[in-house]
């Protein structure tokens, strides 16, 4: 499915909750992406990329370190906001198993594509 044909308001309220989070995370710092990802419990983890000479990190692996440093045993569901034409989703895959949702949705809003470990 392109973002053509699938929207922000076409995504269950708690999947576009971690779009907006997402969005916020990468706003507050002007990174190249934010992520969320949503735990087994609900609860949710943002995180943006971070871009060092000594340390990289993609946004989608910082919010899953963080969940993983908070003791969760899961992953729901997870987005990625970036203008990027893909994500990289072996984190989730690694820790959360196939079948994740992962949205992949623009800086805009605009969902791209939702793509599953």
């Amino acid at each position: 499915m392109n973002f053509l044909e699938l929207f922000l308001s076409d995504l269950s309220a708690e999947d576009a909750k971690l779009v907006t989070l997402a969005r916020a995370a990468r706003a507050r710092t002007r990174a190249a992406e934010g992520a969320a990802v949503r735990d087994s419990d609900g609860r949710t983890y943002a995180a943006c990329t971070v871009a060092l000479d000594t340390v990289e990190l993609t946004a989608l692996q910082l919010a899953v370190a963080m969940a993983l440093s908070s003791g969760v045993k899961g992953l729901e569901a997870a987005a990625v906001v970036t203008d990027a034409e893909s994500v990289n989703i072996d984190v989730v895959r690694y820790f959360a198993g196939a079948n994740i949702p992962v949205v992949h949705a623009q800086g805009t809003g605009e969902v791209r594509d939702v793509v599953h470990s």
